[in-house]
């Protein structure tokens, strides 16, 4: 596995309840209440909103400015609660957050299989501004000796968040580790992936459980399905650009591309879709595996793009977006 660079030295952060003390040029950051949670921060650059919430350390929405309903989806039954230390029940509460891969060695390094490591999903998070957004920092987690730094930020003019991702090393033994980044978004109208040219999988994808995809066709090296309504489904590609379609607009997500090994026999990102009543969809990226050792971190960025829906057809706009038509 690779060895990747030394831990740089950050500044002392405040904590989770004190609010950023500056605003970055082209964006602002202010605190308000997000359903429940009083400690969310909201950044604006006047085309796009994101919403963060440190308590939960979650990015909880990213929508056009105006735009109530958002792309992200958020479990409203579940609105203002937090874990707990004893808490041993995964809250499905929505959002962006980020866990280690691969999810196969989560035994070794935590002694169980599920719920996630607790630093990573839900343990309080600080934060601190930064010059177009907020910066999330959590708790050493206790099985990987590793904290999670999560960069979130709007571009200064465009329609884009973009997430960068820090997993630093801090103690214990080295780690072979990965960054996962998981996205969970409304029910979409169709979800696509712009697939390589040329790639390993015959079919263009990878089957991760049992249950077939709903919906899915490959056309113009544009995958694209629905949400199946009754299983649970999720497959992976070697795709770096993901794209979700919804009524109004749509999301697409750039991961960080390069070479490495990657988890889940290969996968750069992957898509889960959940059956009802839960009606949400998971775009996920991830990152190379590498081991780390005290002193050293690895990170990957993701980008967001929101655009408005302009074609009456799904498809044909998802290509707008994917570029395919160019």
């Amino acid at each position: 596995m690779e060895r990747l660079h030394a831990l740089q030295v950050i500044a002392t952060i405040p904590s989770v309840h004190e609010p950023p003390s500056q605003q970055g040029t082209g964006a602002s950051v202010s605190r308000f209440s997000h359903h429940g949670w009083p400690d969310g921060y909201l950044i604006s650059n006047g085309a796009v909103e994101a919403v963060v919430v440190p308590a939960i350390g979650r990015v909880m929405q990213l929508r056009l400015a105006g735009d109530a309903a958002g792309t992200l989806w958020e479990n409203r039954a579940l609105d203002g609660q937090l874990h707990t230390p004893v808490c041993s029940e995964w809250l499905n509460l929505g959002g962006d957050k980020c866990w280690p891969a691969p999810q196969s060695a989560w035994m070794q390094h935590q002694g169980r299989n599920w719920p996630p490591p607790a630093a990573f999903d839900s343990l309080p998070m600080k934060v601190w501004a930064s010059e177009l957004g907020v910066v999330l920092t959590s708790p050493v987690d206790k099985g990987y000796g590793i904290q999670v730094v999560r960069h979130v930020a709007l571009d200064a003019e465009q329609p884009t968040m973009r997430i960068r991702t820090e997993y630093r090393k801090i103690s214990g033994h080295p780690v072979t580790v990965g960054v996962w980044s998981i996205t969970q978004m409304q029910d979409p109208v169709r979800v696509c992936i712009l697939l390589p040219e040329e790639q390993r999988f015959a079919e263009g994808f990878v089957q991760l459980m049992e249950a077939e995809a709903a919906g899915l066709r490959i056309e113009d090296r544009m995958l694209s399905l629905v949400r199946h309504p009754q299983e649970c489904v999720k497959i992976g590609t070697e795709a770096s650009s993901l794209l979700w379609v919804g009524r109004d607009c749509m999301v697409r997500i750039d991961a960080q591309s390069g070479p490495g090994e990657y988890p889940d026999g290969g996968c750069v990102t992957e898509i889960y879709t959940n059956p009802d009543p839960l009606e949400y969809v998971e775009l996920e990226t991830l990152g190379p595996l590498a081991t780390i050792g005290i002193g050293e971190s690895i990170e990957r960025t993701t980008t967001y793009t929101v655009l408005p829906r302009v074609l009456a057809d799904p498809e044909a706009d998802a290509r707008r977006a994917l570029k395919l038509d160019v």
